[in-house]
């Protein structure tokens, strides 16, 4: 059987559109893995042009390098990935993606809507927060995880 074609992080770095400081920081956090070829330079295996390329697109679709490395760490190093290995990833991943859709939704909805309504008053403006009533409900933006200023207007 033959060898496998094995990439140089040069190669890789041409084939993926990722710089090579990029690949050397996934490979320290274990995305991918190199062998050291003659001259103990990195040879990296094809399947890494797909989980580097599963990186790239994690990490623009707003997913931190913790979640990627998470999902990257349930495919084999060794060889290459099955369909059924992307499949159970892609399972586990709709529920992230569609809660950061569901967040960018709400945030462009609030977004059209106080801009969007004309009153620039904060005395009539639905978004308006008196005495910091939303705070009650927990840190962070919290209009923008869910809550409506009618679940504070009775405070």
């Amino acid at each position: 059987m033959k060898p496998p074609v094995m990439l140089s992080i040069g190669q890789l770095a041409r084939r993926t559109g990722i710089s090579v400081s990029a690949i050397r920081f996934y490979e320290s956090r274990g995305l991918v893995r190199a062998a050291r070829g003659p001259g103990n330079q990195r040879r990296f295996a094809r399947s890494d042009i797909r989980r580097l390329s599963f990186a790239l697109i994690a990490q623009q679709v707003g997913l931190s390098i913790a979640e990627i490395e998470a999902a990257l760490s349930t495919l084999p190093l060794d060889k290459a990935p099955t369909r059924a290995d992307w499949r159970a990833i892609s399972a586990r991943m709709r529920g992230v993606l569609a809660a950061r859709i569901a967040t960018l939704q709400r945030t462009q909805e609030l977004l059209d809507g106080c801009i969007g309504c004309g009153c620039l008053s904060l005395d009539r403006c639905a978004l308006y927060n008196p005495n910091d009533r939303a705070a009650r409900a927990g840190p962070g933006p919290r209009f923008l995880l869910g809550n409506k200023a009618a679940d504070f207007a009775d405070d």
